[in-house]
């Protein structure tokens, strides 16, 4: 009855692992691939892919193969032997802490919220602790943690700020940024590949080097990993802790991978221009960053489901039902089970807490986007160091650099409303966590059939909320613009990777210059005397071309994504640019209702006009893609002046064709007394052209506080 009763419970709790570490792979995913769906690195799709193969060969090949039994050192239960009355109880505890944390995590990614999955099962074992022994709780342990949630995010932030400052400074605001990142991208990857290649070592691999060590592969696996004691600055000193063969490692890393970067943009033929070009090479950087992350989250997070899980199975497959040290293996198939619950995760609700991180804090391109992870990666090397050994969280660590990394363009640049409700999240989740532990302890009462019970409910009661829809909602993703037939003047031209707001913005203001170049056709055939039909047709076709793009611009933004100039702002100026193309579409209905005035002078002028506001319009979507580059250089402001010449030339152009309207206006009226309704009907095709012109103006004006801010 006994082997009985452990297996059943031994089974339930191998669910709960495996729920967990679905849970740990739909919420800390976006640690890893947040930043690089954001800003168009990588498409979902792609993300997933990468993100799930990296976090399953973290966490079965260099998951630790050794695990604390108690996470952490949260709990302490002193040196004695454990009895089995004890033992017992923490194998149901582990189980109730990691249901609760489990719940709680499928709660915060079905909101979106990022939060640690190693504070939420520490919180979920600090809570089974004080039930069962109140006084073996390591206070001291979770004043750290509770400390962590204002440094690690702080800490990030003020290292990503100034990361993105130096490329901002350096790259983006010179004269020629592609060529200027041809020249600094290789330095700029020395640093970044030595920083990887300490975390590497220290976090990913540190499983590796204990079991290395155990099989006589190395003498000494501090040879390789910083000590826990006995330790010293010097490098070259026993018990060093940074030890000279890990630097040496990190540093051929570096070099190597300067080096060949190096190599690759010699060689490298840029499709693209501009920023384009300099946020092409940092796609690169970071997506190397985040496959990285990927694959550190899966070696070192997996614990957090398989930890726990681990002293389960000693507990129930022991002789005498007792745990059998301060430490056990973890067998390779737990390892298994752990990547599978993860890769899953990635794969089904990874998307979830990556549009939170990629899209509704800031605007994140690549650039900002590799500054990010740089930044958190560093933090989280230098607090895991024995001589600080502050217990952070790379959830929060990330999330802090992407909001310094917003606050690089601005403090308007942060939504600090979507920020506030992740830190709630962070505060609250760790005595939810123990609070849901205590009570899952109780419910199962040491008892198998109450486990069974409890868990099918709460699995039960989980799945509904999670099915049920919260509101009706449209899920953000990355936008990718289509291709459109080459050789039509005027169609937006494909684009390479996925495109952000404002490069969809200037898709949009290419479709409305597309609107008014089809109408300036139809007022030319008009002129000549000729059937405007079909060019009346094309500008209206082009007007709903540029409708479709301006509803899937109003559809992305307003879904959540945070723009540096304040979303209001910017559909603000989308309103003033689509006015633009619904002017040119009701010009070329007026010259469908009757024949123009019949005077060749009247109708060359008419001309004149249509062509003066083309120029005007196509002049406003150079200022559009000014506009872009503004976007992309982090609000530079040589960028800055060369939008507002822009903005200028727009309204000296509108000047422009206003007096060729007035000329056009006068001599309508001084010649048009013998055919008075023609002469009317020419008079409102020139006023709606004129509108035309006003709308390019207004729409260029309202760049303003941009380039003024």
């Amino acid at each position: 009855m006994f082997g009985v009763t452990l297996s059943v419970v031994l089974v339930v709790a191998l669910l709960i692992a495996a729920y967990m570490a679905w849970n740990i792979g739909a919420n800390d995913v976006a640690n890893a691939m947040g930043t690089s769906v954001g800003s168009g690195a990588l498409t979902l799709k792609r993300a997933i892919i990468v993100a799930a193969v990296f976090e399953f060969g973290g966490a079965v090949l260099f998951g630790s193969h050794v695990t604390d039994t108690i996470r952490k050192g949260v709990l302490d239960f002193g040196t004695d032997e454990l009895s089995y009355e004890l033992s017992q109880q923490l194998m149901y505890g582990f189980m109730a802490a990691l249901l609760s944390a489990a719940i709680l995590l499928t709660i915060a990614t079905k909101y979106g919220l990022p939060i640690s999955t190693t504070h939420v099962i520490v919180g979920g074992v600090i809570g089974m602790g004080m039930w069962i022994q109140a006084d073996s709780v390591n206070w001291d342990k979770v004043s750290g943690i509770v400390i962590s949630w204002v440094v690690s995010p702080l800490i990030g932030g003020l290292l990503a700020y100034g990361t993105f400052s130096v490329i901002k400074r350096v790259i983006l605001n010179h004269d020629d940024p592609l060529q200027q990142t041809k020249r600094m991208a290789p330095i700029l990857a020395l640093p970044t590949f030595f920083v990887l290649g300490l975390a590497l070592q220290f976090k990913a691999l540190k499983g590796f080097f204990a079991k290395a060590q155990d099989n006589g592969w190395i003498e000494d696996k501090y040879d390789w990993l910083p000590a826990n004691s006995g330790t010293s600055f010097n490098p070259l000193s026993d018990g060093a802790w940074i030890p000279i063969n890990s630097l040496l490692v990190a540093l051929a890393i570096g070099v190597l991978a300067s080096v060949v970067l190096w190599i690759v943009l010699r060689r490298y033929q840029f499709k693209e221009e501009g920023y384009a070009g300099v946020e092409r090479v940092f796609i690169w950087l970071q997506v190397i960053t985040a496959c990285y992350v990927a694959f550190a989250h899966g070696a070192n997070d997996v614990a957090n489901a398989i930890g726990p899980m681990a002293a389960i199975y000693d507990i129930s497959t022991s002789p005498d039902g007792v745990l059998s040290g301060d430490s056990v293996e973890v067998p390779l198939g737990l390892l298994l089970l752990g990547g599978a619950g993860i890769t899953i995760g990635v794969a089904t609700w990874g998307y979830k807490v990556m549009d939170t991180i990629g899209k509704k804090i800031t605007h994140i391109t690549p650039s900002r986007g590799f500054a990010a992870e740089f930044g958190a990666a560093t933090t989280v090397l230098v607090f895991s160091m024995p001589f600080l050994a502050i217990p952070i969280s790379t959830t929060h660590t990330l999330v802090g650099a992407v909001v310094g990394v917003g606050l690089a363009g601005g403090a308007s640049a942060v939504d600090f409303r979507v920020f506030g409700k992740i830190a709630a999240s962070w505060v609250a989740s760790l005595p939810l966590a123990a609070v849901g532990a205590i009570i899952f302890f109780v419910l199962f009462a040491g008892n198998e059939t109450n486990v069974m019970v409890v868990t099918v409910l709460a699995f039960g009661v989980t799945g509904y909320v999670m099915l049920k829809p919260r509101v009706p909602e449209v899920v953000s993703r990355t936008l990718v613009v289509s291709e459109t037939p080459s050789g039509v003047v005027g169609e937006p031209a494909p684009v390479a990777f996925a495109a952000t707001p404002f490069e969809l913005f200037h898709q949009h203001a290419q479709a409305v210059e597309r609107t008014v170049d089809c109408m300036l056709e139809a007022v030319r055939a008009a002129a000549e005397g000729d059937d405007p039909t079909e060019h009346i047709t094309a500008t209206v076709a082009a007007e709903l071309k540029a409708d479709g793009l301006k509803s899937q611009l109003r559809n992305e933004v307003g879904s959540g994504v945070r723009m540096a100039i304040g979303r209001e702002t910017f559909l603000h100026m989308v309103a003033r640019q689509d006015r633009i193309a619904d002017y040119a579409q009701n010009v070329a209905e007026q010259l469908s209702f009757r024949p123009l005035f019949d005077e060749p002078e009247a109708r060359a002028n008419l001309t004149r006009m249509a062509e003066a506001v083309a120029t005007t319009a196509r002049r406003y979507e150079d200022a559009v893609e000014q506009l872009k580059n503004v976007s992309l250089s982090g609000f530079a402001r040589r960028e800055k002046n060369t939008l507002h010449k822009l903005i200028r030339e727009v309204n000296l152009l509108e000047h422009e064709a206003d007096v060729v309207e007035r000329e056009s206006a006068a001599f309508v009226f001084s010649e048009g007394d013998d055919d008075p309704l023609a002469a009317m009907h020419m008079y409102r095709v020139l006023q709606r052209l004129d509108d035309v012109a006003n709308a390019c103006e207004m729409a260029a004006n309202a760049f303003l506080p941009i380039v003024l801010g």
